[in-house]
């Protein structure tokens, strides 16, 4: 079994570059299906959610030839299946992208609900279902198998009752061929969906209003292929800020687009972290203990959920007392337990936690409970006492590239080691 072995206490120094952004990446590469073309995807980021996907799309009769790590030629003109079964889809929650894509392109999509991060609750798509039948398709759920068809779609208003940016993305997919007037209310703003509107532009859609709470989508005949370069990892870039105002340090964080982290920038500088931007680059100074805080996680603009657990770990070595509310998700503090192994001080009440800083943790072992859980046990081990051991790591690995890399060379003590798999203890019954 692999894990991830640091040794904490070292201060954070240098730079380091971040890749492309893994939200836009997973809904872009599926939308390269409705091109019936090729298209060259630049600044992809090698990590396993975008290898799942590529995965899929060569199953599906997809040629996919690498440029280079992060260059992807996408053919997608002899794909002839509408229907992507449970063992291509269980270990990626963006494969459920492939509805809308497949939707778009054969007004029919038969896809098995995806796997992906669990985080405790229920993840349900109704959202999503509710705006393919605004389009005109008929649903039904066959034992996990979503069908989803229509005799052809056409435009229609949807009001997302509660903001949701898997299923604007679905919807933007579905939507970019159907006849007519598409009109999305209450849509998701992140800079993954302008990302993705900015591709299907360029291929030929009609697509407005992307960033605000009102996209709308007039529906073209075809689409075709396009060269386009993916925009940076909001949540990669969050991540190493966080980590370096935990971890103490100075460092340079470079193809970043400052607007985007702002609400992550802003709750740094309450704390007394020292942010500095430039055109394309954050630079973040700590050299002592931070304050507290409150943070509330939000659709963009505000602060991102996928930040959250991060921000719990920082603030959980700040001073004073600190609240941090996350209802986005259910049951997304579960990995606070972990912390509290390692000597935090948090409680967790409803869809809040209450954290009173300590002024070190502890070296545990320790595992990831999902993707950015797992960025928080990162951050949790560069600044425990000790030798901290992180198992599950494969979920660290779906969304950040090379983060081993990239942490060493901002001087952090860490390691990927193979460990043997624990053998089953057998018990015996000794002779009385």
């Amino acid at each position: 079994m692999e894990k991830f072995v640091i040794n904490g206490g070292k201060k954070l120094h240098g730079e380091i570059d971040i890749s492309g952004a893994k939200n836009a990446a997973v809904a872009i590469i599926p939308a390269t299906i409705l091109a019936q073309d090729i298209c060259r995807i630049e600044n992809i980021p090698d990590i396993r959610d975008v290898q799942v996907m590529v995965k899929i799309l060569i199953e599906m009769g997809a040629t996919v030839r690498y440029i280079n790590a992060n260059t992807l030629e996408i053919d997608t003109r002899y794909i002839s299946s509408y229907v992507i079964p449970y063992e291509m889809t269980k270990y990626s929650r963006s494969s459920y992208y492939l509805l809308g894509a497949l939707l778009g392109r054969y007004s029919h999509a038969k896809v098995a609900m995806p796997g992906g991060c669990n985080f405790g609750g229920v993840r349900p798509i109704d959202f999503h279902l509710k705006g393919f039948a605004k389009l005109g398709a008929s649903i039904t759920n066959d034992n996990g198998m979503i069908d989803a068809q229509a005799e052809s779609l056409t435009g229609g208003v949807i009001y997302f009752d509660k903001v949701s940016v898997g299923a604007t993305v679905n919807v933007m997919l579905a939507a970019v061929k159907a006849r007519g007037l598409t009109v999305i209310e209450n849509a998701a703003k992140e800079p993954h969906i302008v990302d993705l509107a900015n591709f299907l532009n360029l291929m030929g859609a009609n697509v407005t209003g992307a960033g605000t709470d009102v996209i709308k989508i007039k529906g073209v005949k075809e689409l075709h292929g396009c060269s386009y370069s993916i925009i940076p990892d909001q949540i990669e870039a969050g991540t190493y800020m966080v980590a370096a105002a935990a971890a103490k340090g100075d460092i340079l964080i470079k193809n970043v687009i400052p607007k985007h982290l702002e609400s992550i920038t802003a709750k740094l500088r309450e704390c007394g972290v020292t942010v500095i931007e430039n055109d394309d680059s954050v630079k973040i100074i700590s050299d002592r203990r931070c304050g507290n805080c409150k943070v509330t996680a939000m659709p963009h603009p505000g602060f991102p959920t996928d930040m959250q657990p991060q921000m719990t770990t920082f603030l959980a070595l700040s001073e004073g007392t600190s609240i941090v509310t996350d209802g986005v998700w259910d049951n997304r503090f579960r990995y606070v337990d972990q912390l509290i192994r390692m000597g935090a001080a948090i409680q967790i009440e409803g869809k809040a936690a209450i954290i009173t800083g300590v002024p070190k943790l502890h070296a545990a072992p320790i595992r990831a409970d999902d993707l950015r859980a797992g960025a928080a046990m990162l951050i949790a081990g560069m600044c425990a006492d000790g030798k901290t051991v992180i198992e599950d790591i494969y979920h660290i690995e779906r969304g950040y590239e090379r983060v081993v890399e990239k942490l060493q060379g901002l001087g952090v003590d860490i390691e990927k080691v193979n460990f043997p798999d624990e053998e089953p203890k057998v018990v015996t019954n000794s002779a009385s």
